[in-house]
């Protein structure tokens, strides 16, 4: 006997049915393995980066000691009587860090809030493209200007101050940091839900009020991410503290002197005509593990400062 119109034309269209579910099923494992790659990839470029620091840096340390490394106040490398302490290098570093957050993260956070909660949508539309404009710009156009416009205006106010100095090369840096550490800021604050303002607001508090003692502590997550990419932009800035920073290895935390850095350093020596595989050239490899512990200790201590904000939240 043969089966009913009906249910075969039921059947065709529960067979098409299986089919389109099994083709998007397959479609959507095919993606969910190539994020995955992607993801793999990444990884194992990290583990790559880790493996090269770590393997050049114990031939370094095979001809120099950790404790010489690490207590010695003079580097130089490059010498007949070599010396290679990391602190002279680590003092520029974080110097001229410390004073471009010191601009970067009052200033960022400010622009953010106003953005966020105060600036009307036309301002705000025509604001936040110039602020992510400033960070497009080559950082070696910033090198310059801060020798040759920053540090003069700075020179008129202290005449006693070096044409190379970390204090004019922080400052320009804290500027290009600025668009980093505000669009990151003022998306996670206009991510906070609405209600939460209402709520505010429905409680008496004002415009003010609201964005500090609400919308801030609700966005802090994405705020503590702006400001360790932020922390972490700084320590790896090159090209301005190679201009204006001078170059020069001075175990100095003085801001109005000048001195170098540690990616400086490490420009300095890949450009140069050190032959691969000698002590001074492995310097680059203890020097950038070196960086590289500090920007993690820096994240790390990002995210302990988050958690503790918000249990107190």
């Amino acid at each position: 006997m043969s089966q009913p119109r009906d249910s075969v034309v039921a059947d065709t269209y529960v067979s098409d049915r299986l089919v389109k579910r099994h083709s998007r099923n397959v479609k959507e494992r095919i993606i969910e393995s190539v994020l995955f790659l992607c993801a793999l990839f990444s990884v194992f470029v990290t583990i790559g980066i880790v493996w090269v620091l770590v393997t050049e840096s114990i031939h370094f340390f095979e001809h120099v000691s950790l404790w010489d490394f690490l207590t010695d106040t003079q580097w130089t490398p490059l010498f007949d009587d070599a010396h290679y302490g990391i602190m002279v290098l680590l003092s520029g570093t974080l110097v001229s860090s410390l004073v471009a957050l010191a601009v970067a993260i009052p200033l960022g956070t400010i622009i953010a809030i106003y953005l966020s909660e105060f600036a009307p949508f036309s301002v705000r539309e025509v604001a936040k493209p110039f602020l992510e404009l400033l960070g497009g710009v080559p950082t070696v156009v910033y090198g310059y200007f801060a020798l040759l416009y920053v540090t003069p205006a700075l020179q008129f106010f202290m005449p006693e101050l070096p044409g190379f100095n970390l204090l004019s090369a922080g400052l320009v840096m804290g500027v290009m940091i600025i668009p980093y550490v505000s669009s990151v800021s003022e998306d996670a604050m206009r991510s906070v839900p609405m209600s939460m303002r209402e709520g505010s607001y429905a409680m008496g508090a004002t415009r003010f009020q609201t964005a500090i003692r609400v919308v801030t502590p609700a966005a802090l997550s994405g705020i503590a991410a702006a400001y360790i990419l932020g922390i972490s932009r700084a320590v790896g800035e090159t090209m301005i503290l190679a201009v204006a920073a001078g170059m020069q290895p001075n175990l100095t935390w003085n801001p109005l002197e000048p001195a170098a850095t540690i990616t400086a350093f490490i420009v300095q020596v890949a450009l140069g005509d050190l032959p691969h595989g000698s002590v001074g050239y492995q310097t680059i490899f203890a020097a950038g593990l070196t960086l590289m512990i500090i920007t993690l200790m820096f994240n790390i201590l990002g995210h302990v400062l988050k958690r503790r904000f918000r249990q107190a939240y």
